[in-house]
């Protein structure tokens, strides 16, 4: 039970996000406490031995690092690292693919387009990409500009309206020729974001916007010894501040007049109530709204199948010209071609899996073995984890457990396609000589994390700038002593901390 009948502020939640803020709150001297329903913090950044008896601590429900500031890694002095992928992505592509980074980059663009046109139109857009991630991503944590603010900041008025004007598709196919040039371009406005390349309320672009801008690069880096290495890092330094961490705590309430607040909790075998003048919630909107009594807003509606993985070796491709350790090093496409995307997306919004469902998959345990035991490493052990797209909550509605297997038996197939062996022949076995594979849908992330319709951002993603609902910093809501400081937030999605700062400086008048 918490040590006092009242602080300074409440924090709602336990997720990176609550983290920081709640390190942030304590240095500056303010009584935190944080409650967590959960027996441990995190959230969905953790690190988890999912295998019986298998010494393998995998990212399992987010996987890489692009959208942390370093300024909030160095005012927390956390001991944290990333490191960088020596590939950026394979695409596997009838006899052969696409192999995008290092110096042979232009050579692969050259083999599958026949040219070196689509090569420099890649260069030049993500130059373009990269302009606007130097200007956009330092405003993460300042006050919210305004639009015209923002736009003046970008400066270039060709980018802003590629970006934030027209649709992605729009600047995709005026761009690029060839189509699987043109869909791994768009993956990145697709990641947890159910829309197409077209879409009018541009969601896509916001999604894609945000997968570009990170760390002023764009780059998505791999978190060394794991995702639950930066929230086992950020506990340590909230509570070194002087933060008080209570986790196996549910809030069942938060009462408020705008000036104090009473946040009502319930443990295995008890229930409490204690007093805050601030509340800061790490859990989505929706939940924010059931907390306060008040009515919810549309429920938002996840897009995504994760798997994660454990190998005994890589697999063999069918591609020959590639070393299946370059092939997996970075993001490895999976029918991601752009009318393979387009139709994915047709299927799904007539109600039916995608006959062919893209995905994209990761190998961390090249980029950082420690993930792994050494017996593992020594034995050429690997994890992957996949991201499947275009797989909307709806879709596992009537029957999660049938569409689950039906939708990993069809994505594991489609990655099959590609191998010169099935990659269940390379999975590794538990202590039960069970394969070493999970599948998580939407409906199962709501479940397990308490995500609203499994949506990884809590809702749609954000533009970075000011709106008329959006306060100064882009957490604020309709109780002046009430914030968001989670995903759902302004600014917010992905693992990035920038809610968690945000809302502490909302607090601390900033």
């Amino acid at each position: 039970m918490p040590a006092h009948a009242t602080y300074d502020a409440v924090i709602v939640g336990g997720g990176h996000n609550g983290l920081v803020a709640a390190a942030y709150l304590a240095r500056a001297g303010r009584s935190v406490l944080l409650l967590e329903c959960r027996e441990n913090t995190g959230g969905a950044a953790v690190s988890t031995r999912p295998f019986a008896g298998v010494d393998a601590r995998l990212s399992r429900f987010s996987y890489l690092v692009s959208l942390l500031p370093g300024k909030i890694v160095r005012d927390l002095g956390l001991d944290f690292a990333v490191r960088k992928r020596t590939v950026s992505s394979y695409t596997p592509h009838g006899s052969g693919g696409l192999l995008v980074g290092g110096p042979g980059t232009a050579d692969s663009f050259a083999r599958l387009t026949g040219g070196d046109r689509e090569y420099a139109a890649w260069e030049e857009f993500y130059g373009t990409t990269r302009h606007v991630a130097e200007r956009v991503f330092p405003t993460l944590t300042e006050p919210l500009p305004d639009r015209g603010e923002l736009r003046a900041r970008v400066g270039d008025g060709s980018a802003w309206r590629m970006l934030f004007e027209e649709p992605i598709g729009t600047a995709v196919e005026e761009r690029f020729s060839h189509d699987l040039v043109r869909g791994v371009v768009l993956t990145d406005a697709l990641i947890g974001t159910f829309a197409d390349a077209h879409d009018p309320d541009l969601r896509q672009n916001r999604c894609f916007l945000y997968h570009v801008i990170g760390g002023g690069t764009g780059d998505w880096d791999v978190p060394v010894g794991g995702m639950g290495a930066l929230t086992d890092a950020l506990a340590g330094a909230a509570r070194a501040a002087g933060a008080e961490l209570a986790t196996g705590h549910e809030v069942t309430g938060v009462a408020t007049d705008g000036t104090r607040a009473e946040v009502t909790f319930r443990t295995g075998d008890a229930e409490g109530t204690v007093g805050a003048r601030h509340v800061l919630v790490g859990a989505a909107p929706q939940a924010l709204a059931e907390l306060l009594g008040e009515p919810a807003p549309e429920p938002p509606e996840g897009a995504q199948l994760k798997v994660n993985m454990l190998l005994r070796r890589l697999p063999r491709l069918r591609d020959r010209s590639v070393d299946p350790a370059d092939a997996f090093a970075g993001t490895f496409h999976v029918s991601e071609g752009y009318e393979q995307l387009a139709a994915a997306h047709r299927e799904a919004s007539a109600g039916r899996l995608p006959s062919h469902p893209p995905s994209e998959i990761y190998c961390h345990s090249l980029t950082d073995p420690s993930i792994l035991g050494p017996e593992l490493v020594a034995r050429g052990h690997q994890t992957l984890t996949l991201f499947g797209l275009h797989t909307p909550a709806r879709l596992f509605a009537e029957d999660n457990e049938s569409a689950r297997s039906a939708l990993l038996a069809a994505t594991l197939a489609e990655l099959d396609s590609h191998l010169d062996e099935p990659i269940a022949d390379c999975l590794a076995l538990d202590e039960n000589g069970e394969p070493c594979i999970e599948a998580k849908t939407p409906l199962d992330l709501e479940r397990e994390l308490r995500l609203p319709g499994g949506h990884i951002f809590h809702r749609d993603l954000s533009w970075p700038y000011a709106t008329a609902e959006t306060g100064r910093w882009g957490v604020e809501t309709a109780h002046a002593n009430v914030l968001l400081c989670g995903a759902g937030a302004a600014r917010g999605g992905g693992v990035s901390g920038v809610p968690g700062h945000n809302a502490a400086m909302a607090v601390l008048g900033h």
